[in-house]
Order: structure tokens, then sequence, then C-alpha cells
């Protein structure tokens, strides 16, 4: 005749017999959206990453947020793993239009003229068809021509629809749009770069329900 276990003994051989399948539902996908927090010298704006619609162009912005993604330093021309954007400026903003940032020489630009600068490599273009230039705070991939994206972005104060097909949507700004709009009308030189830089101090990724 097969022995029962005692009533308390069973509730918990059930309970860790349960722990598998809670672990297995813990390693699916992240809960919550994907954020970037540009706090820049004239105030913080919030993005909405695309993770979904454009995956790689995502990963690659957030790997250089956070500085797990290796890229070349252009002061060394070594390989390095650390915060890509800290401490970059915006180097060219244009009223009515959009302001662009990423370029490293916009911290060093003995180095080299801002705007010109990227990571030490570039990836292909990514289009999604629900990912357009239609509305304000559109952030998007600068480039120099077809599949050479870097480092370097843009955030809209306009629809744009001249540059889908031509520049990777892969975020919107869904806090501090009228920053954005402040940055376009700083006083900027004959190369529509800012005359006082506007310094991105720290660009913070996270993941939540709802932006905070």
């Amino acid at each position: 005749m097969r022995r029962l276990l005692p009533l308390g003994l069973a509730a918990v051989v059930l309970a860790l017999a349960s722990l598998p399948l809670v672990a297995a539902k813990s390693k699916g996908k992240p809960a919550g959206n994907l954020y970037a927090v540009f706090d820049t010298s004239l105030g913080k704006i919030t993005v909405q990453l695309f993770e979904k619609q454009a995956p790689k162009t995502v990963a690659n912005f957030v790997g250089l947020a956070n500085g797990t993604k290796a890229w070349t330093d252009p002061k060394t021309r070594k390989k390095v793993k650390r915060p890509f954007y800290d401490g970059l400026s915006f180097h060219r903003v244009i009223p009515g239009f959009m302001i662009q940032g990423g370029c490293p020489y916009s911290k060093e630009p003995s180095l080299g003229r801002p705007g010109t600068g990227g990571p030490g490599y570039q990836f292909a273009d990514e289009f999604h068809p629900s990912l357009r230039h239609d509305k304000p705070g559109r952030l998007s991939m600068a480039n120099a021509g077809p599949n050479t994206n870097g480092s370097q972005f843009f955030i809209t104060v306009a629809p744009t629809p001249h540059l889908d097909g031509r520049h990777s949507v892969f975020g919107q700004v869904v806090k501090g749009q009228s920053v954005v709009e402040a940055i376009t009308k700083v006083s900027r030189d004959m190369n529509d770069c800012p005359l006082k830089p506007v310094v991105m101090k720290k660009v913070t990724i996270y993941r939540a329900n709802a932006p905070k």
C-alpha cells in the first residue's frame, strides 16, 4: 500500500514542482516599453524606442548609450566600451526642421569637423512601413547615404515626408518636445551649429509601462 505524504509536506512538494514553470515564464519577453531620456543642458527629452519595428537600429542606439557596444575612440583609435553619447552636443539645429547629434567630434572638435564622425562602423538601413516622418518628435538615423548608419541621429519638429525611405525612424518623443523646439531656436552659425553648445549630459535607457 502506497504511503500518503503528510498534508504540509505535500504542499511544499507541490510548490516546488511549480517553480520551473514560473521561471520559464520570467525568461520571456521583457515587460514594458523601452525608453531613452536625453538629459540636455536645456532640459530633458523622453523618447519611446520602437524595438519591434526597428530592432537592429534600437539595439545599436541602446548599446552605444549604455556602453555595452564597442566603438572606436577617435582620440586613441582603440575599441572601447563606455557610454558613447554622454557629453556630446547637438551639432546641427534648424528651426522648423530638426536637431541633430551623436557625432563624437562635437565633444572633441580638434579631432574633426562636427557632423563627420561616428562610432567607427556602419550598418544597414532599417525601414518599417508603419514608421514614417509624418509628425514632430520622430527620432531617426542621420546618414551619408544608403546603409551608412552609425551613431548620429536627429529629432524632428515637423513632418518631414521627404526623408521617408532615406532615414530609419526608430523612436518618438513622448515627453519634452518643447525642449526639442527650444534647441532649434538657439543662436547658431552659418553651418547651423549652436554658438553655445547644447550638451547631452547623459542618455539613460530604461523599460517601463509608461514614461517617467
